[in-house]
């Protein structure tokens, strides 16, 4: 194909920390970025080009945003597939990941089933839509955790169920139909940022080892502390989903390494995600350059490492909502190892994902203890940035 710059205009349908770092890597590619989102001024609305201001199902929103673009894509799975399709038929614009895969991974439970049938390792799992099911299934898989169908991310939508007595509770908690899923016994929880291109190509990111409390991703190394046996396992199986969705872009690939070293798959995500942040220093495309590259169908940069890199989350710290003012920032500006990366939200709420930043070594052979080294330095960092008022 022939690419001439300045580039084509893409569209993406979400415009927070995503968006925005999807419209900081396009620009030096020449594309242009316009975002949809609900929210004025969202953070993406600093770097990209133009905001429509709409829901993320919104029809004359989206076909709006067809209208101005040459390409579509999503950084949330809020969007509607059906709607995403009709606009890109309507306006000749091609929207990747396809409007397919994005329907089978909006519902958890289609999505479990979909990767089962295909010889997909997953965690056991069981449809559950009332108290009495999924008191039975507590009582099989002597506790489960309950999984909103739709809508959950960043742990909202899970509930852990030790109990039959709190099927009820935690059922209603999630909205209703819901899907149960055998506690796992993992050694660790990993991910690997896939990538398909143009004619169906497929490359993958080093394995990354993710830590996560609360439901919420906290850090990430990369790359993982894992066997060479278990990364292969990692690279296979993620290979294996590639080969399964349809549509160009990066994917969030989430696993679990079990205690006896099998990799089963968690979720999904179609789009960057917050495990592949690191790429942005860890490796020389990042996952955000080359989602851009891939959904235009130009030529995918190399994905491999080029410093280990471990990346803290920067999360509300208060107990309410309060402006999104940042504190102490000028020890993580001294660090030479460090990057900081900041989301723009206006206010800090609790738990919320405000910024990330991340440490680097320039030793691609460092053992595990280097990457030990960085986590501790990573969080001694973070833990020094605050949103409250001294």
């Amino acid at each position: 194909m022939s690419i001439t710059l300045p580039g084509p205009t893409l569209g993406v349908v979400g415009g927070g920390q995503l968006g925005r770092m999807l419209a900081e890597a396009a620009s030096p590619l020449g594309v242009d970025v316009v975002v949809l989102d609900p929210t004025p001024a969202c953070p993406a609305s600093g770097v990209a080009r133009d905001q429509i201001v709409a829901d993320f199902d919104d029809s004359d929103g989206i076909f709006e945003l067809a209208a101005r673009v040459d390409a579509l894509t999503f950084e949330i799975e809020l969007a509607d597939p059906e709607v995403l399709a009709a606009a890109g038929e309507e306006h000749d614009v091609p929207v990747h990941p396809d409007p397919g895969t994005l329907e089978t991974i909006q519902d958890k439970l289609v999505q479990t089933e979909a990767l089962a049938d295909a010889g997909i390792p997953v965690p056991e799992f069981a449809a559950v839509a009332t108290a009495r099911g999924l008191e039975r299934v507590v009582e099989e898989f002597d506790g489960v955790m309950l999984k909103a169908r739709r809508g959950g991310y960043d742990g909202r939508g899970n509930v852990p169920v030790h109990e039959p007595s709190g099927a009820a509770d935690a059922l209603a908690a999630v909205g209703g139909d819901a899907m149960a899923e055998r506690f796992v016994d993992f050694e660790r929880e990993i991910a690997v940022m896939g990538l398909k291109g143009a004619d169906g190509a497929t490359r993958t990111y080093p394995v990354t080892e993710t830590i996560h409390r609360e439901e919420i991703l906290r850090e990430s190394v990369a790359p993982a502390r894992a066997s060479d046996e278990v990364i292969a396992r990692a690279e296979a199986v993620a290979t294996d989903v590639l080969e399964f969705l349809d549509g160009r872009g990066v994917y969030g690939i989430e696993l679990f390494e079990t205690r006896e070293g099998d990799v089963l798959v968690n979720e999904i995500a179609p789009r960057p995600h917050n495990s592949g942040h690191w790429t942005i220093e860890g490796t020389r495309t990042s996952q955000f350059e080359n989602h851009v590259r891939a959904v235009l169908g130009w030529p995918l940069g190399p994905t491999e490492l080029v410093a280990p890199a471990v990346t803290a989350n920067v999360l509300g710290d208060t107990d309410e909502s309060r402006p999104a003012t940042l504190r102490g920032v000028e020890a993580v500006l001294g660090a030479p190892e460090a990057d900081l990366h900041w989301y723009g939200k206006d206010d800090a709420r609790p738990l919320r994902k405000m910024g990330h930043l991340t440490l680097t070594d320039g030793t691609l052979d460092s053992d595990g203890a280097t990457r030990d080294a960085l986590l501790s330095r990573a969080r001694e960092l973070r833990d020094g940035l605050t949103f409250r008022e001294a």
